[in-house]
């Protein structure tokens, strides 16, 4: 009989693409096997000391020890407000503009939860990180998939994505609600500038939807390249709230601080909903975020710097093993596209015939919309010399791809 019970919710969410991945990888493990792993943007460098510093002063004094603030404390709110004001020079009210979160990932799909009926419609572009497009199939409302193009140099091609805008909302019933956007974005790395979000918060206006705006990898970014913010344009936050974590910036992935800033109505949303889900994080982690903040950030630059070297040596070790990509000017990833002797695999065969074959484990772009199936997301998560190792194992493998496909 409990057989035939039925779980909706999980029901109309897809297996998860990356696990046949990790199972590979977690047997070649156990078999012995060294596998130089770029699947999972986990940053490997530790916190900065000062910021660990003041977690361990913090959590020493019992008055902490207790419930903390759903929305999070004061000088953590405060302390967001601030770090906007300096980088973008948006003014924040810390009650009613901002909140933190349990990481953006959790922050958005609490968002997402807060904000959706059953049955709304939300546009996302895809590739996209697959929470994304999900939290809204979780929250009941529906999602309309929409290509993002970019040019060789990974920079969007705003012509087409508001033209497939303008397509979405004429073809849709009902009409679109919200529109997510993640630049600089994940998987793809493609980039905008501040102009492109000043077209999307006029049409905003005029079609009367409200954006998400997720810019996670925004303090990693490479060649004199700055990443805007939505709120930087005048009327954004009639319209749009935007999201922001510790994780990549920081080197606090395992931390969970996130926060979301902007329109008032769904930042009240969020932090109604999460006053029912959770009582916050640990005291002395936000007393720590609040200085990662507010304190001194020569650390940021060394974070940068690292993922810049990894970047040009994996770019540059892989075009010698004749698989050839630009350099992208933002992120933790390299959005590579199929060398030609592979593009008949898809990227499921040929991640996983890149692990067993190779020894290096990247992320099949089909996991991330079936757009993405032609190429793969490479994390910049292993040291230089590693990073040459694996150039050296593919570039063996695709020479006995070539090998096979010459001799029929």
């Amino acid at each position: 009989m409990f057989d035939e019970i039925q779980f909706n919710t999980i029901d109309r969410l897809p297996n998860y693409v990356f696990a046949e991945i990790n199972d590979i990888k977690l047997k070649a493990r156990q078999n012995g096997e060294d596998i130089i792993d770029f699947s999972m943007g986990n940053p490997d460098g530790p916190t900065p000391q000062h910021i660990v510093d003041k977690l361990i002063e913090t959590a020493g004094k019992p008055k902490n020890f207790g419930y903390s603030a759903s929305k999070g404390i004061y000088k953590l709110r405060l302390a967001i407000c601030n770090w906007y004001k300096r980088k973008y020079n948006v003014d924040l009210d810390p009650e009613s503009e901002a909140v933190a979160t349990m990481g953006s990932k959790e922050g958005y799909v609490h968002l997402v939860q807060a904000i959706t009926n059953h049955g709304d419609v939300a546009v996302v572009p895809e590739p996209a990180y697959p929470i994304h497009t999900h939290a809204f199939v979780i929250a009941g409302g529906n999602v309309v998939k929409m290509p993002l193009e970019f040019n060789e140099a990974y920079e969007l091609d705003e012509d087409t994505f508001f033209a497939n805008l303008h397509r979405a909302f004429n073809e849709s019933l009902p009409r679109p609600k919200f529109v997510v956007v993640n630049f600089p974005h994940n998987p793809t790395t493609v980039t905008v500038e501040k102009d492109f979000y000043v077209k999307l918060v006029a049409l905003a206006k005029k079609e009367r939807f409200y954006i998400i705006s997720d810019i996670a990898y925004a303090d990693i970014t490479f060649d004199g390249y700055k990443t805007p913010s939505i709120l930087e344009v005048e009327g954004a936050k009639d319209v749009a709230v935007e999201s922001f974590t510790l994780s990549k910036s920081y080197n606090m992935a395992g931390w969970r601080v996130g926060f979301f800033v902007g329109n008032p109505k769904m930042i009240g949303a969020l932090q109604k909903i999460k006053s029912w889900f959770d009582y916050g994080m640990f005291t002395p982690i936000q007393v720590a975020a609040t200085v990662a903040l507010d304190g001194p950030q020569e650390c940021q630059v060394e974070i940068i710097e690292k993922y810049r070297k990894r970047r040009d040596v994996l770019c540059e070790s892989f075009y010698n093993a004749g698989w050839a990509f630009e350099k992208p000017k933002s992120s933790m990833f390299v959005w590579a596209k199929l060398p030609p002797e592979a593009a008949h695999l898809g990227s499921m065969e040929f991640s996983k015939q890149l692990l067993t074959e190779a020894k290096v484990a990247v992320s099949p772009g089909i996991g991330f919309g079936e757009h993405g199936d032609q190429y793969v997301r490479i994390a910049l998560i292993e040291n230089e010399k590693r990073t040459r190792q694996a150039a050296r194992n593919i570039k063996k493998y695709l020479q006995t791809l070539k090998d096979k496909q010459r001799n029929g």
